[in-house]
């Protein structure tokens, strides 16, 4: 359940009526790795086995960059062979004083960097300018929803319209909605599913192709005093107020360190709640008569620094962090483990680079990189990289 939003933050999830649906079939898929952007059909097969695309997950670091650094980053992207690159467009840096102005080029230098090195872009798209916040919203967080859904929208349109054109269709419609960290508010299923509908209708108005992912669910259990609703719990909720018609695909972070993705247990792990559990996501999809809507899996990782004593071993409880060898193992497991569910359509780890030092007051969520914040390679880098070519020469073969 992580970003890289740095200010972070439900009670129970409002019931209302059912937002109007759009058609889109929902059991399509988005461009593997190694196919160009753009309109996507393929099902998940049905199989132990299928065709699965990697990305990395950049949160809103590579907007501000500087040309050496972002050229360093996507060219690691490359080395890894991802084929997705994950990154905010966050609706507060491109009209970050009012509706009238807009401030495109640092996303566009992202965009035109990473088409160049022949990586897709995932835009993950949100974030509220403090002038267009709710006014019940009293946080100056960026993840305070928007007061008009049409504001957004309008952005949103803007968007599709402006980066289409460039190779862009595939777009997340906001970043882990069913927590209060990112829905400042608190969690509330009907107010997200009517600016999803809305967004989505924008951004189809603009790019026809668009491939549209339901913004991804953090991996948490419902807790009133944190104001967190469930994984499940939210998507059925979605699900009844029909905001899966909105979306070709959904999109969940299963963080499971320390244990490792393919761990077997009698409770359930967050992997294991993707299909594997009487809970699960693909149990809820078939429940409202979704089966094949593809499940992206646009974030998971593991932290290398925070108090206590680092994991070493999946055997290990109660901390809050990992080892650099461990995060490696994690690393290298997470790909068989995401191929063997038949509805993963995607794998994105998170994250590229930590964003602090390792000191005593430094944050957790500062440290999920497979690059240090110097710029050192952690040995997940490396393990990352030998995980995607083992699959793909498996493909191959």
């Amino acid at each position: 359940m992580l970003s890289t939003i740095v200010s972070v933050v439900v009670l129970g999830i409002a019931v209302g009526v059912v937002v109007s649906t759009s058609g889109v079939d929902s059991s399509s898929r988005a461009p593997e790795d190694g196919q160009a952007s753009g309109p996507a059909s393929r099902e998940p097969s049905g199989t132990d086995s299928h065709r699965l695309g990697f990305g990395l997950s950049f949160g809103d670091t590579l907007t501000w960059a500087t040309d050496a650094e972002l050229a360093r980053s996507l060219d690691d992207a490359k080395e890894l062979g991802v084929r997705w690159v994950r990154v905010d467009l966050s609706w507060r840096n491109i009209q970050p004083d009012s509706a009238s102005q807009y401030v495109w080029t640092r996303f566009d230098r992202v965009v035109a960097a990473a088409r160049k090195r022949g990586l897709d872009v995932l835009p993950t798209i949100g974030y509220t300018p403090r002038w267009a916040a709710a006014a019940d919203c009293s946080s100056t967080s960026q993840t305070c929803p928007p007061a008009a859904d049409d504001q957004f929208a309008a952005f949103a349109r803007r968007a599709a319209e402006r980066y289409a054109p460039e190779g862009v269709h595939t777009w997340e419609i906001w970043n882990e909605p069913n927590i209060k960290p990112f829905w400042r508010t608190g969690p509330n299923a009907q107010r997200y599913a009517a600016l999803l509908t809305a967004t989505a209708r924008a951004i189809r108005s603009m790019d026809k192709d668009a491939y549209l992912l339901l913004g991804g669910l953090a991996a948490v259990k419902t807790d009133p005093a944190k104001q967190y609703v469930s994984h499940q719990a939210y998507l059925a909720e979605l699900a009844r107020l029909g905001a899966l018609d909105q979306v070709n695909a959904i999109s969940y972070h299963p963080y499971t360190y320390p244990l490792l993705p393919s761990t077997r247990t009698a409770t359930g792990t967050r992997f294991e709640d993707i299909a594997d559990t009487s809970d699960s996501l693909v149990s809820t999809l078939r429940r409202f008569g979704k089966p094949k809507m593809p499940i992206w899996l646009t974030e998971t990782g593991a932290p290398t620094w925070s108090q206590g004593t680092a994991a070493d071993s999946p055997d290990d409880r109660n901390t809050r962090h990992v080892t650099p060898r461990l995060q490696a193992e994690i690393a290298s497991d997470t790909v068989p483990a995401a191929a063997a569910i038949p509805s993963v359509a995607a794998v994105f780890w998170f994250s590229y680079r930590d964003g602090e030092p390792e000191t005593p007051d430094s944050r957790t969520s500062q440290h999920f990189g497979l690059l240090y914040s110097d710029g050192r390679r952690k040995t997940a880098f490396a393990a990352w990289e030998k995980a995607i070519r083992s699959y793909q020469e498996q493909q191959q073969g």
